[in-house]
């Protein structure tokens, strides 16, 4: 089981294909990397696709140290990733909070990032009182999981049943999915990157989230699946694997 070694974590990962355009697959909140199978089955031909677990998710490492998760911290094991494999530079795909975290990464990073692919996510929140929010909803997902273990989790073609420690998955909600400035959102004026925004027709919370990204990120490309819900990859995987396989088709173009 291929493991990339972080100081006191290690990050679980795997790597398909062999082709020269290399693409990062970041999962979202209590998924795992088993969520991109199919993506990763019908692109692995044309390119080389790096998927792996959130610290605290599947089989990475889960910490007892709530300071071994934080935003930073995720995205220095993004890095990681994209120098293991030799890459100068990836295309960043990222569900949910993997959007998040991929678009932190081009805040810090972006003569690393090729492109970006944005699923079911959001930009953020730069008003303080709705970041609060989001915040509670974080803390809220950090008790479930410490009350009701990970025995009874839904969406399995999520993650897999790959999910061992309630605790790692409370502590990535505290420290990574919290929010704590607006540093996305203030930024998506300056992607430069060629941009692919996906939502499904259903996934009420993000489709707001999804056409501000739009219109924000220049020459943004917004595709809505209908009948899909908050994991269009999975409701409608044919779809999804048109619009991403066109959109890689021309940014390698």
């Amino acid at each position: 089981m291929p493991m990339l070694q972080r100081e006191a974590c290690r990050i679980f990962y795997e790597v398909a294909g062999d082709g020269p355009t290399t693409l990062l697959l970041t999962h979202g909140y209590s998924a795992t990397s088993y969520m991109w199978r199919g993506i990763v089955e019908a692109l692995k031909d044309r390119y080389r696709l790096i998927t792996w677990d959130i610290r605290g998710h599947g089989r990475s490492d889960s910490p007892s140290d709530p300071a071994a998760y934080s935003k930073a911290l995720a995205l220095g094991d993004m890095l990681a990733l994209i120098d293991a494999a030799g890459a100068d530079r990836a295309i960043l795909m990222g569900h949910s909070l993997g959007g998040y975290l991929s678009l932190s990464f081009h805040v810090e990073h972006p003569d690393r990032v090729g492109g970006l692919i944005l699923v079911g996510t959001g930009p953020g929140y730069r008003n303080p009182e709705a970041r609060t929010g989001w915040n509670d909803q974080a803390e809220g997902r950090a008790k479930f999981f410490e009350t009701n273990g990970i025995d009874n989790l839904e969406l399995a073609e999520a993650h897999g049943k790959q999910h061992r420690s309630a605790e790692g998955l409370a502590l990535a909600a505290r420290g990574i999915l919290a929010q704590h400035d607006g540093l996305v959102m203030e930024n998506l004026t300056r992607i430069a990157v060629p941009t692919l925004i996906v939502v499904g027709a259903d996934d009420k919370p993000f489709l707001g989230a999804s056409d501000y990204m739009a219109k924000r990120i220049p020459g943004a490309q917004l595709v809505t699946l209908p009948d899909a819900g908050h994991i269009p990859n999975i409701d409608q995987p044919a779809a999804f694997e048109a619009a991403v396989g066109g959109f890689l088709a021309r940014v390698a173009a």
